[in-house]
């Protein structure tokens, strides 16, 4: 393999796809995964939730609407990634999707929230709704994720871009997981004065499971969505694509270029099944955070107070994520986050105890250290996601950076789906009644195994998932610096 590039003629070459990014382009590529937070995050918090509660369907009708729709996007995004790599536009390959897909998106997924009357309970408007929403985020995510291989190949600033756009995907986080709640229930009948476990601060908070308060979700959701929008268009204003596929790689994508890439490219496996791994955990505690807090703590009102401390890390810690890896390794890093992501799950299981629930500083502490462990874990893996697409191009002469982001997608939102399916099915097995305020002693334990106990296991499966990543970065350099010498010397 090359050390270095020496031949003048592909030094030209060299600069523009090792090139460094401005603060404003990092910034603006960040604005992109904020806004999806903002758009679809939303619907992987609440949705559940909002469908069993206000709405009034059944959790095992809701979990399989879920299950249903995760399975269209198993055949629906390796299409869309092919799609994405064979085009092009005047104004870029992968920006114009943000635009083009951008509207759609917002207005579906405001309406999966619509509180008319006439459907109110209605299977087939919950699932086409959901559905609709589903397939047009996939022309969103797909060519974003793509985006992020074309901006540079240097794998320090790969780092950094990653860990500029973590911090403002927590901060989507933020507004997602602490203040939505908050917001909707300002904004639900049935209005008292509570105390929210923030230094003594009292707020009147609605009730958000009353099948009334429909109206103040759909309110809260198209907020979000037309900042999600804003925020699209500053991601398409502000990135430059530079690392792109040859017309030649463009005309030889396929459909079936999926089957090949997962068949001979070693990374791309590992990485997906703990892509799949992790956002299953990940989002079984975001699904189930509103049960256990309403159910099992008792004390919804106090959410957002400690939502806004778990938040501390996604936010004001990523800058220590370079520091780390540096410092212990890539394979470390996630072993270190995710052993922390465990402690902060057994705190809260203790908080939930009768001796200690009614005082949240054990809330604080276990939210905090098992955010910090789950952002970290789960964020910084995306860092790895463009020295896949660099591997894949180096085996094959083909940069598939849609198809690679498309499968990394899909395997994203299969674990998003079964987040959010089987804590619907466990609570469907422990006898989890929406419509009762109290829940029976069968109902908790679901939601405590589905809070708790199945995380944490699965954060095991993932630390012997990543001991089998086979790149380092010396290895993850020696292949860009091949790729670029092919290019210069028209071998791609």
């Amino acid at each position: 393999m090359v050390d270095t590039i020496k031949d003048p003629s592909t030094q030209h070459v060299a600069e523009k796809e090792f090139a460094k990014l401005s603060w404003r382009e990092r910034i603006s590529y960040g604005a992109g995964d904020l806004a999806q937070n903002l758009i679809f995050g939303t619907v992987g918090s609440m949705l559940l939730f909002y469908l069993t509660t206000v709405y009034g369907i059944s959790a095992a009708i809701g979990a399989t609407i879920f299950l249903v729709v995760r399975w269209v996007n198993v055949f629906w995004d390796p299409w869309v990634g092919a799609v994405v790599d064979k085009s092009s536009f005047k104004r870029g390959k992968y920006r114009p999707f943000l635009l083009y897909f951008g509207i759609p998106l917002t207005v579906c997924a405001a309406l999966l929230f619509f509180p008319m009357t006439a459907v109110r309970g209605s299977v087939i408007y919950a699932f086409l709704s959901y559905l609709a929403t589903a397939l047009i985020y996939s022309f969103v995510n797909i060519p974003y994720g793509a985006l992020n291989a074309s901006l540079t190949r240097d794998n320090n600033e790969v780092s950094t871009l990653t860990t500029v756009r973590m911090t403002e995907a927590n901060i989507g986080n933020l507004m997602v997981y602490t203040f939505l709640p908050l917001f909707v229930q300002l904004a639900s009948p049935d209005k008292q004065l509570k105390d929210i476990g923030l230094f003594g601060l009292k707020l009147n908070l609605g009730d958000y499971t009353s099948s009334h308060a429909g109206g103040a979700y759909f309110l809260v959701m198209s907020v979000y969505m037309v900042i999600g929008f804003a925020l699209l268009m500053a991601t398409y204003l502000g990135v430059k694509e530079r690392v792109l596929p040859t017309k030649q790689e463009t005309a030889s994508v396929k459909y079936t270029d999926l089957f090949a890439e997962i068949k001979r490219n070693k990374p791309l496996q590992i990485l997906g099944l703990f892509f799949l791994i992790g956002f299953t955990f990940m989002f079984f505690g975001n699904t189930v955070w509103p049960f256990y807090m309403q159910y099992n703590v008792g004390h919804p009102e106090w959410m957002a107070s400690i939502n806004l401390i778990g938040s501390i890390p996604g936010i004001f810690l990523v800058f220590l994520w370079p520091i780390v890896r540096k410092r212990i390794g890539k394979k470390q890093f996630f072993y270190l986050f995710l052993a922390l992501f465990i402690v902060g799950q057994i705190v809260l299981f203790v908080w939930q105890l009768p001796a200690f629930k009614n005082s949240p500083l054990l809330g604080y502490l276990g939210r905090f250290l098992m955010q910090w462990g789950i952002t970290s874990a789960t964020g910084y893996m995306w860092s790895l996601v463009p020295e896949v697409v660099s591997y894949g191009e180096h085996q094959s002469k083909k940069r598939v950076a849609g198809i690679i982001n498309a499968i990394m997608g899909l395997f994203f939102k299969i674990g998003l789906a079964l987040g959010g399916i089987i804590p619907g099915y466990i609570n469907a097995f422990f006898k989890f009644d929406g419509a009762k305020a109290t829940q029976s002693p069968s109902a908790l334990l679901g939601i405590q195994w589905s809070m708790i106990w199945i995380p944490i296991v699965l954060a095991l499966v993932a630390m012997w998932i990543m001991s089998r990543y086979p790149l380092s970065d010396r290895d993850v350099d020696q292949i860009n610096l091949e790729i670029d010498q092919r290019k210069a010397e028209g071998k791609l």
